[in-house]
């Protein structure tokens, strides 16, 4: 793992994070709804209001792997936490420590501000990526069922009567 290197993203990135998030659409299949572009990861992680922040793993002077997060807020708990949206890590890095580096880093980030938790969602057939996690302690949260507004279901609800 020494020689695994996990970097803030900056907006040269750009290109790296979106070949990430494109290697990590496809693994999940759904490569037919990824639509992100350079041009939107620049005005969506680095413009005036960044929506997220990313890290990303480095070996080899490449882009091994990467994670994209950014805060939420727990009411039980009255203090922030960390949402993972995305990590991934490419095919031929895995099994050598970049997704425990990535982690790592995330768990140390939210330590450093005060977060009450690190959460994040996995796909249920994801078996290698739910044992993984389970190994470093984390709990799945079985009890909770994840809920969706896409933009036109957003669109319709804000302009419901009634």
């Amino acid at each position: 793992m020494s020689d695994i290197r996990i970097v803030e993203a900056v907006e040269t990135d750009v290109p790296d994070i979106l070949q990430m998030i494109q290697g990590l659409a496809e693994y999940e299949k759904l490569s037919h709804i990824c639509t992100a572009t350079e041009a939107e990861l620049r005005a969506t992680l680095f413009g005036p209001r960044p929506a997220a922040e990313v890290v990303l793993a480095r070996q080899g002077g490449e882009c091994a792997g990467f994670a994209l997060f950014f805060p939420n807020y727990s009411t039980f708990l009255a203090t922030p936490g960390m949402y993972l949206e995305d990590l991934y890590v490419k095919p031929e890095a895995r099994g050598r420590g970049v997704g425990l580096a990535l982690l790592k880093r995330l768990a140390s980030i939210a330590r450093e501000r005060g977060y009450g938790r690190l959460e994040w969602s996995v796909l249920d057939w994801n078996e290698p990526a739910i044992g993984f996690y389970k190994k470093l302690g984390a709990e799945p949260m079985d009890e909770w069922t994840t809920f969706r507004l896409g933009v036109d279901a957003i669109g319709a609800l804000a302009d419901r009567n009634g």
